[in-house]
């Protein structure tokens, strides 16, 4: 309760108010793509990505690494077929994948044609690739978004790294879960702590330089990483191999990318530094996927009912409806 009151005491940032930072244009594609670089090992977005990782979330597939055991995959494909009318490559899969996604199974028996449509269909279709991102906006970007805006971020590498943490974490209540870092952040602040960035947020009732809060922010969430609190999170020890996406950010607050035009300065995930650009016209292009890179492996739990996914690490439980 503590930390809830934490969250939700004023954070209003004393830029003019009346301005917008809602990520958008390139500044959002940029926010966009270096997510992807941390988790395809390139800038593309790959709709028609998909392969059985062994990790016990069957079919990992698409931009943003929906899976047959965790229930996103799932939605997405309802919403593909909200698209058609119901009647697709797909829906002779429904019974099963609707089974794997209820009951959280990686279990892919019943399912030999699930890549070659997954792939056929992320290649040639654009609602099937549209559908994916009605998923993602809806499961990870826009909530994220919403608490970037409750902190008052007017940054684009804070709101940037708002989505990021979220694609990683999930945006629900658990203890690993972006509110959770949020505040934990927070509650670092028990005196105002100026810098140079030019916007200062409200934490606390204390002035908190944005670039301030933001590097805070990274300190807390590689911590995290390090040391997951939910003990879902903690086998393997996959999240610390994760550690590249923070020190990704730190080295672009280093050089000074506060905000994103047509090109930001990171570092690629074997920490060497990088440029991505902006490229809007191209982010429907599908490029094959550099399968020497592996993926992470990413458990999830999304939450009952309408609201937003728990951690994306977590077996399933329970799963959104669309």
């Amino acid at each position: 309760m503590q930390m809830k009151l934490v969250f939700q005491a004023a954070i209003l940032a004393t830029l003019n108010a009346a301005t917008s930072a809602a990520l958008c244009g390139c500044s959002r594609d940029i926010a966009l793509r270096i997510t992807n670089v941390y988790e395809n090992g390139d800038t593309e977005f790959h709709y028609d990505y998909c392969e059985n990782l062994q990790d016990g979330r069957g079919f990992t597939a698409g931009i943003s690494g929906y899976c047959t055991g965790t229930g996103d995959a799932w939605q997405v494909i309802q919403q593909y077929h909200k698209l058609t009318g119901g009647k697709d490559d797909f829906s002779i899969m429904d019974m099963t994948l609707q089974k794997y996604s209820d009951s959280g199974s990686d279990s892919t028996i019943g399912l030999e044609n699930y890549c070659k449509v997954w792939t056929k269909l992320g290649k040639s279709d654009s609602r099937f690739q549209q559908a994916q991102d009605i998923v993602r906006n809806k499961l990870y970007y826009n909530p994220s978004q919403k608490y970037a805006d409750d902190l008052g971020l007017q940054l684009d590498i804070s709101r940037a790294q708002m989505y990021d943490t979220a694609i990683e974490h999930g945006t629900s209540e658990d203890a690993d879960g972006l509110e959770a870092l949020i505040n934990y952040t927070n509650a670092k602040f028990t005196k105002d702590s100026p810098g140079d960035s030019k916007s200062t947020l409200s934490i606390n009732g204390k002035q908190v330089d944005e670039i301030v809060w933001l590097t805070m922010f990274l300190k807390v969430r590689e911590d995290d990483l390090k040391n997951p609190k939910e003990t879902y999170n903690q086998g393997g020890n996959y999240w610390a191999q994760t550690v590249y996406r923070t020190k990704s950010y730190k080295y672009a607050i280093e050089q000074g990318e506060y905000m994103f035009s047509n090109s930001v300065k990171i570092l690629d995930n074997d920490g060497q530094p990088m440029t991505v650009t902006c490229n809007i016209s191209s982010s429907k292009r599908r490029r094959r996927r550099d399968h020497t890179r592996p993926r992470v492996p990413r458990y999830r739990l999304l939450a009952k009912s309408s609201g937003p996914p728990k951690s994306r690490r977590q077996r399933p439980a329970h799963f959104i409806n669309l």
